[in-house]
């Protein structure tokens, strides 16, 4: 079986977009479910368990499995290390921040892992940060005291602070591994089930240490294989996918923009959380100063092109 031909398909590209954003968008409430029965690690082995057979099938289905091999052969060092990014210890931090804060909460603060993305490229990528990019950190890490702080500043040594700075170091383990990702020039499915079969030792040491593997309640079981099936594994096919199909990346990558108002219903809804309004006054910063961003670097590819 041979990879798709790679043709670019807009139609198909939006409708695998719309599909990983939906996806997203139902993970939030679910790590709130599924973290009422098991523990961070916990909910971690399961999920990562889920995802790495997902991925495994995924890449079967697109005829790469088998490059899996050389893949790894060519690059240990590189899988190893952002394995242990990714999974292990960014979804770690990031359960870990979901357990102590509202879902609320924590959804619109992991939004900020693209402007950590444009600090840390600074001293790992030697890339400048231009006027645009300040802005954006400046308004986005403005949304996020707004959130913690449910906007009374006054409050922030009374907010959960330890829960806020799990959600925040997530953040900047997800740029790491993105920064990491490009050396990376693998299948992407590839590279990612490598990832996740790398990053599997050192999740179970973790579950051990840290909790154990008392995972057989059914309800948790079952909240936290929806998390590796789709946060972790069908979500990132479909992006991979619409990315491949796309003719205009910018478009896809607005999708993103709508799926934390469809997180914050179905946590109202689902959850029973009443949505705090200073939760959509930080959001709006958040998501005006991505918007900031994507449109200065539009600016700057446009200027360079011409």
């Amino acid at each position: 079986m041979s990879p798709p031909a790679a043709t670019t398909d807009p139609r198909k590209a939006t409708l695998y977009g719309l599909a990983a954003v939906l996806m997203w968008s139902t993970v939030a409430t679910a790590f709130k479910i599924a973290l009422r029965y098991y523990s961070p690690t916990q909910l971690l082995l399961v999920s990562a368990l889920v995802s790495t057979g997902v991925l495994a099938a995924a890449a079967w289905r697109r005829g790469t499995l088998r490059q899996l091999p050389a893949a790894f052969a060519a690059r240990p060092g590189l899988y190893i290390g952002l394995g242990l990014i990714n999974p292990c210890l960014y979804y770690l931090t990031l359960f870990e921040g979901y357990d102590r804060l509202l879902a609320q909460q924590a959804q619109p603060l992991n939004y900020t892992w693209a402007i950590t993305l444009t600090l840390l490229s600074v001293p790992l990528l030697g890339q400048r940060v231009h006027r645009s990019d300040w802005a954006a950190i400046v308004i986005g890490y403005l949304g996020v005291v707004v959130i913690s702080t449910r906007g009374d500043v006054g409050a922030l040594a009374g907010a959960d602070m330890l829960g806020v700075g799990f959600v925040l170091a997530s953040t900047i383990l997800w740029a790491l591994y993105w920064i990491g990702n490009t050396r990376d020039d693998a299948d992407p499915v590839v590279g990612l089930l490598l990832c996740f079969l790398c990053g599997l030792p050192p999740t179970a040491l973790a579950c051990g240490l840290l909790s154990d593997f008392a995972v057989f309640d059914p309800r948790g079981l079952l909240a936290a294989a929806y998390v590796g099936l789709f946060e972790m594994g069908l979500a990132f096919v479909a992006w991979l996918m619409a990315l491949k199909l796309t003719d205009d990346t910018a478009r896809i990558g607005n999708l993103i923009f709508v799926a934390p108002f469809i997180s914050l219903f179905l946590i109202a809804h689902v959850l029973g959380e009443p949505i705090h309004p200073s939760v959509f006054v930080g959001l709006a910063l958040i998501l005006g100063a991505l918007v900031i961003q994507q449109r200065g670097r539009a600016r700057r590819a446009a200027r360079e092109a011409g």
